[in-house]
């Protein structure tokens, strides 16, 4: 009865045109004569055909008709059961039903309710619901029974829509549901999550004085639950007991699962505590609904008490508690009770799925507990779990992600050992490690090997060749990977050209870049803001803004809708270039994107104003991000603090306590503005408290942070603290390099200790740097003054050899070089 359905609408039209004399019944009393003339032999074959197919109809129809007569409705069942399940001579159930009903119209009720109630037992809801179009066309209604039956079994088949579509009908027809019908109505429309409108059809049920039954308030309860809208699903609760229905264990089970879903964990085990009261003893469905929301919030030693209380009440964890507790250790960081709990599960001979076996090695592998990785596997192995590809691959690729490829390798042979064959997920994870770690003769070893063993590349192992050769600049090969998919059928995706475009972008190759985003819109391929965003960020990195606001007007023109990282990238672009008041003009635009700023862009702008030494702009910025609710990071600091301190040290003393109070760590940049602030000003107390402060909290000081303690003591001095300085800084295995030096040589000169100085130079020279023209003038110039000629002279002689006397410009600096 293949063509049931199709077939009803074309016979309701025959019946209806010839009503006085069906068809199948005309050829049986009086066939045309005309057709009779006719000679052929096919007409023949189709006329006898047609006869033998009429008379077993009939036949079929007047046996029906006779068992129902006679009251024996069981053979009537089962012969229609036969029609039904068997080669039929009629073409749907419902051509049976309209043949019946003009043979026999007195019993087509009776014989209407019985194969309408066999096509709902037999979940065929489609001719059902059909055959029930042809009964309300008869102006007949299905009895209550066959009704109830048919929404039944369309909820179990989840065809909701079309329950609450035949509910719709039923109401019309003006039948009036009962509490069975309305009870599939609210549940079709909360599984759909139309809870409007099941909230309706309980309204409905009232004012029609019809009583929502306990089942009704449960489906509603799960519902607002599943929604979590759990203040509505106590006020069912509460409808509940205000009309003395007595709440089910499933109606605790589903609200303390709602209670913990939306965290309210206190109310959970209050109505746990209640259901107590009420003398419904919980079940191993509410204990492990309460230890998931104490693991879903971390609380892991309450999880451990009900796991207690649980046991102590007779209830035994299965493996969904297992999985439970796994998640929490999990997501708690307790890798070692994750581990204890296993063997504790095991001695009790409770086992986990292997769906949280996954999930808990992936967790161990990337944690680094291999060893105890292949333990588990083992384990499971001789408990006769034999673990599926998911969990070696899992294993496999945890080994991938720490370079360990060697025992990687060896999961492939443990799979084939087992008989477990290696897929595209395998052979990805390989080659994907082995193109990061530029390793391309192993890459392709096991390209070829995936070949080998007749597993076809996928889209995402075209993805990984094309991104790992790309970025090792072989993009021959890229277009030549693109060109080998299509002939074997699979289509480039987004993310085939993307990963080439951004390889071709970070290596400069932008007009490449362009001409391979024309050829993924020439296939069809419309890119994405990702894709946009690499050809944007590519022309700022060159400093082609231009090209990169062209690239801007595209996507917004083509509808792709630019994100704050598109933003970013040219406000960053533009600060580079020192544009950084076009940058700011972007604000207005973001927001009216839809877009919000966020503190990439306020630190970006705030870098750009402080490469202008603009201290006034940043602090603007600074005051209009926290007005925002844009928290600062270290980022903004970093820029923030270096351009006010022209401002003066009060400002940027206050900029730090902020940083405190913002629970940020200043990092050794944001030491060394300050420490060189506080150096410059000659407050060395304050320079060393804060240097002593970086290194108590482990951050170690460069060369930096002794150039500006150098310069402290020189601005009070203290000569005599200075070598003690550069000898710990040496032990510290920074090398003083030429700024350091001459900032020694200009220190010692400044306080007239010309021959310290001459010393510092000596260190200078022999360690291969040269100072600078005004400083190496500086001292020739005091050395001379205090009467130190030969040392002079040597300066002198050394500079010239170096092809730097054109600095030698008054006579005095003259004589002394040809001395």
């Amino acid at each position: 009865m293949a063509r049931r359905v199709t077939l009803l609408s074309k016979f309701s039209f025959t019946s209806q045109k010839k009503l006085q004399t069906p068809p199948s019944l005309s050829t049986l009393s009086s066939p045309d004569k005309t057709q009779s003339r006719e000679t052929p032999t096919a007409n023949s074959h189709n006329k006898n055909d047609c006869f033998i197919h009429n008379l077993e109809c009939h036949q079929h129809i007047q046996k029906l008709s006779a068992f129902l007569q006679q009251g024996q409705t069981e053979a009537a069942q089962n012969l229609t059961k036969s029609l039904l399940f068997s080669k039929s001579p009629f073409a749907s159930p419902s051509d049976l039903f309209t043949l019946f009903s003009f043979t026999s119209p007195s019993l087509k009720l009776i014989f209407s309710n019985i194969l309408f109630s066999l096509l709902a037992e037999s979940k065929m809801h489609s001719e059902a619901l059909e055959l029930y179009k042809a009964i309300r066309k008869e102006g007949m209604q299905p009895s209550i029974t066959s009704l109830n039956l048919l929404l039944e079994t369309l909820v179990t088949l989840n065809k909701f829509d079309k329950t609450l579509s035949l509910f719709e009908e039923i109401i019309k027809s003006g039948f009036r549901p009962n509490k069975f019908m309305y009870g599939k109505a609210v549940q079709a429309a909360v599984k759909l999550g139309d809870l409007k409108r099941a909230y309706e059809f309980v309204d409905s049920m009232k004012k029609k004085g019809v009583s929502p039954s306990l089942f009704i308030y449960n489906v509603l309860i799960g519902g607002f639950c599943k929604g979590k809208r759990i203040r509505d699903a106590e006020k069912v609760f509460t409808e509940i007991l205000e009309r003395k229905l007595v709440a089910s264990l499933v109606t605790y089970n589903t609200l303390i699962d709602g209670y913990c879903k939306v965290g309210e964990l206190e109310n959970a085990f209050d109505l746990k505590e209640g259901m107590v009261r009420e003398n419904v003893k919980p079940n191993l469905v509410t204990f492990n609904t309460l230890v998931s929301g104490l693991c879903r919030a971390r609380k892991m030693e309450e999880a451990k008490k009900v796991l207690k209380e649980m046991e102590a009440r007779g209830f035994a964890p299965d493996g969904y508690t297992c999985s439970i507790l796994f998640d929490g250790f999990l997501r708690s960081g307790n890798v070692e009770s994750t581990l204890a709990l296993y063997e504790e599960m095991s001695e009790k001979g409770v086992g986990i799925n292997r769906y949280t076996l996954s999930s808990w090695l992936n967790h161990l592998c990337k944690e680094g507990y291999f060893e105890k990785v292949e333990e588990v596997l083992q384990k499971e192995i001789e408990k006769g779990c034999v673990p599926d590809e998911v969990v070696y691959n899992t294993i496999l690729n945890g080994y991938c992600r720490i370079g360990d490829m060697n025992r990687a390798i060896s999961m492939v042979e443990h799979m084939e050992k087992l008989g477990l064959w290696p897929d595209c997920v395998t052979f990805n994870s390989l080659i994907d490690k082995f193109f990061e770690m530029k390793e391309i003769e192993n890459a392709e070893e096991w390209i070829k090997k995936m070949r080998e063993k007749g597993v076809l590349p996928s889209v995402e192992t075209y993805n990984i060749l094309i991104n790992g050769y790309g970025k090792m600049c072989l993009f021959n090969r890229c277009f030549a990977i693109i060109e080998e998919m299509e002939k074997g059928g699979i289509k480039p995706n987004v993310v085939t050209y993307g990963s080439l475009i951004n390889c071709l972008c970070k290596d400069g190759m932008l007009l490449e870049a362009e001409l391979t985003l024309r050829d993924m819109v020439s296939r069809g391929l419309l890119p994405n803001v990702l894709i946009y965003n690499m050809l944007i960020a590519g022309n700022c990195a060159a400093g082609k803004l231009k090209d990169a606001f062209r690239f801007f007007d595209e996507m917004v023109k083509g509808e792709t809708r630019p994100t704050i990282v598109t933003y970013n990238i040219l406000i960053n672009g533009l600060c580079k270039k020192g544009r950084v008041t076009e940058a700011e003009d972007l604000l207005p635009q973001i927001k009216r994107s839809g877009c919000s700023p966020d503190v990439i862009t306020y630190n970006t702008l705030i870098s750009g104003y402080s490469n202008e030494g603009n201290a006034q702009k940043c602090l603007e910025l600074y005051e209009n991000m926290k007005s925002l609710g844009i928290k600062p990071t270290l980022n903004t600091y970093h820029p923030l603090i270096s351009g006010c301190t022209k401002e003066g040290i009060e400002l940027a003393e206050r900029l730090f306590h902020e940083m405190a109070q913002m629970h940020l760590t200043p990092d050794l940049l944001v030491y060394n503005v300050l420490i060189h602030l506080y150096a410059e000003h000659g407050d060395v107390q304050k320079a060393f408290a804060l240097y002593h402060e970086m290194v108590d909290r482990g951050i170690c000081p460069d060369k930096m942070t002794y150039n500006s303690l150098i310069l402290g003591h020189f601005r009070m001095g203290n000569l005599s603290e200075i070598k003690n300085l550069v000898s710990d800084m040496k032990a510290k295995g920074l090398v003083p390099k030429a700024d350091t030096y001459n900032l020694l040589i200009r220190g010692y000169c400044e306080l007239k200790d010309f021959f310290g100085a001459y010393v510092w130079y000596r260190e200078m020279f022999e360690n291969h740097f040269l100072p600078r023209f005004t400083t190496c003038k500086k001292l020739v110039t005091g050395l001379r003054q205090h009467g130190r000629l030969q040392e002079a002279q040597i300066i002198c002689s050394e500079m010239k050899a170096k092809g730097m006397d054109n600095w030698i410009s008054d006579e005095g600096l003259s004589a002394v070089a040809n001395m």
